[in-house]
């Protein structure tokens, strides 16, 4: 069986040498996530296309994935590929029919009442005369044209579709990533779970054990009840009681925190009154409301 270093290895192989033989390789081994993120986008079968379409599809996707995957950047390809592999399907669907049904038909009946003016009058029809023929005020024609007139892009669509796409980038990789917290949000972040997991070792075996099956092995209370020997109701209130425990010591630490930071903003008053800066931030950081 082949090891994560193995795989590894072929990656840093194929991203050197770009050897058609280790790209196919690489596309065979991961055929099977295109199966798994086409069945999760649960497409029915009496749709736009096939199941043979979809996951022909999914592969462009994958092959796309492939030749574009950079390993250095640390995300896993697993991630990497799932985003282009439902991007490269949805693209087709879009492609296919992605106006409404009652858009497309808004559509006809333009294309159509333009057509029959233009040959009645020997002359391309005017906004207000392909109006009145529908039978819809003028900004209600302009608000139909403008409905009809939107373009689907995808974020996986190289900006310059004419050259090779590994020269260009896409307009998702130059969009700003709202989700990723900048260097204060870090190392709040840090801060928090140094705190947590310092709190989660003075509770009692029993109650970490707990936390521990419902939060990371994620079962019910139902399930951890069985396992614990006690009743549902119990493990709620033991559950509970573990939940008040962190509060409380996150409640102590936030104090400690609060008190050393105005110590110093007494300091550097002179320099804006940090130490009300300090109470607010001690307050977004340690707010027992956020568990």
């Amino acid at each position: 069986m082949e090891t994560s270093q193995e795989v590894e290895n072929l990656w840093t192989e194929f991203v050197a040498t770009r050897r058609p033989e280790l790209r196919d390789d690489l596309i065979m081994r991961y055929a099977p996530l295109v199966r798994l993120v086409v069945g999760r986008l649960g497409i029915p079968s009496t749709g736009l296309l096939e199941a043979g379409d979809l996951l022909s599809h999914g592969m462009i996707g994958l092959i796309n994935a492939v030749d574009r995957y950079d390993p250095t950047r640390g995300v896993r390809f697993e991630a990497f590929a799932t985003a282009r592999i439902r991007g490269a399907v949805i693209d087709q669907l879009r492609a296919l029919n992605w106006l409404p049904r009652a858009a497309v038909s808004r559509v006809r009946q333009i294309e159509g009442t333009m057509a029959r003016l233009e040959q009645q009058l020997g002359r391309p029809a005017t906004e207000v005369e392909v109006a009145t023929e529908l039978g819809v005020p003028l900004t209600r024609y302009r608000q139909m044209l403008f409905e009809a007139g939107i373009v689907v892009l995808s974020l996986d669509t190289p900006l310059v579709a004419i050259m090779q796409e590994d020269e260009f980038p896409t307009l998702g990789e130059l969009l700003e990533d709202q989700s990723t917290p900048g260097p204060v949000e870090q190392l709040e972040r840090q801060e928090r779970i140094s705190l947590l997991a310092s709190a989660l070792d003075r509770l009692p075996e029993r109650e970490r054990l707990l936390l521990a099956m419902y939060y990371q092995e994620e079962l019910t209370m139902k399930e951890i009840s069985k396992v614990m020997g006690v009743s549902e109701s119990r493990v709620c209130q033991l559950h509970m009681q573990a939940i008040m425990r962190l509060r409380s010591i996150f409640n102590v630490a936030g104090q400690h925190d609060h008190e050393k930071e105005d110590e110093k903003g007494e300091q550097v008053s002179e320099v804006g009154g940090k130490s009300s800066l300090a109470h607010g931030r001690w307050h977004r950081r340690w707010n027992p409301a956020r568990f």
